[in-house]
């Protein structure tokens, strides 16, 4: 790990000997955002998808973008190179961070800061065979972070709390509620399958819009399977037909077990559903087709 190739405002150097000044506005306030691209077989997945999320998020903390898309795409493909040639590992996940620089400390945004900028790439560390045959469990929780979900914030507290929870009962995710109705994961979007049909909750400042959100409205046109945005209560996902998870690394992934209770109905109680399989058979599709 320590002999990752890292790049940190303009030079490439050891993960080691990175460094960042105390005041940096990221470190004293968590004030600025991240992206995570993932990587197939050295090639960036949807990354035009992800850049666009970045802007939105900079605009959001009124951060300037401080580089264009071939200046990331370079940045980008070159640690990919480095982490592939070092560690052999053909899939990855870019890591890129911004803040809004270094300043003394205030609370208020000082205009005119240059921004802190920070890439790393590492090997993924993909769901197993194991987790996709048998599906995860998941717990729940009152979704108790901020009101902006929408801002793929470095702030992550609330979602490191929300992910320790799980992490506590050896489960793989805690699916959270606001006021009765599905956010979010800590670190995943969730779905739910109902009649064949895939429902997600609508997009808002309480969910991330995740990548995946746009993608598997994608994936389900072209397998013929309705999909649809809208408020889904706790009791829907408790009685779901197939409840799954997609991020960056798990892609999609069926949940099995929730608070202990089997997921879903009759013979495939407790195993991931057709709904699943078919989604998951279309991104891997996907993931030849949307690299670059």
């Amino acid at each position: 790990m320590t002999e990752n190739l890292c790049y940190l405002n303009g030079s490439y150097l050891p993960i080691d000997k990175a460094q960042v000044s105390v005041l940096d506005r990221g470190f004293i306030f968590g004030d600025g955002i991240y992206e995570v691209v993932p990587v197939y077989a050295r090639r960036l997945f949807r990354f035009d998808e992800h850049m666009a999320r970045l802007d939105r998020s900079l605009a959001k903390l009124r951060i300037p973008n401080p580089l264009g898309r071939a200046e990331w795409l370079e940045r980008c493909r070159r640690l990919v190179g480095a982490t592939g040639d070092a560690t052999g590992a053909e899939d990855q996940l870019v890591y890129i961070q911004v803040t809004r620089g270094v300043a003394p400390r205030d609370h208020v945004m000082p205009p005119g800061l240059t921004p802190t900028v920070f890439m790393m790439a590492n090997p993924m560390k993909p769901a197993t065979a194991e987790q996709r045959h048998a599906g995860v469990a998941c717990v729940t929780a009152r979704d108790f972070r901020w009101e902006r979900g929408d801002i793929k914030s470095i702030s992550l507290l609330g979602n490191v709390l929300a992910r320790q929870i799980s992490a506590d009962h050896g489960a793989a995710e805690t699916i959270m509620f606001r006021d009765g109705f599905l956010t979010e994961a800590a670190s995943s979007n969730v779905w739910i399958a109902h009649e064949g049909a895939v429902l997600g909750p609508p997009k808002s400042e309480h969910v991330l819009e995740g990548i995946r959100v746009e993608l598997l409205k994608e994936l389900c046109e072209e397998c013929g399977i309705a999909y649809n945005l809208r408020p889904i209560s706790e009791a829907e996902v408790m009685s779901a037909d197939e409840v799954m998870l997609s991020s960056a690394t798990k892609e999609v992934l069926p949940v099995t077990r929730i608070d202990g209770e089997s997921v879903g109905h009759g013979a495939l109680r407790g195993k991931p559903g057709p709904v699943y399989a078919r989604l998951h058979e279309a991104y891997q599709r996907a993931k030849a087709l949307q690299s670059i």
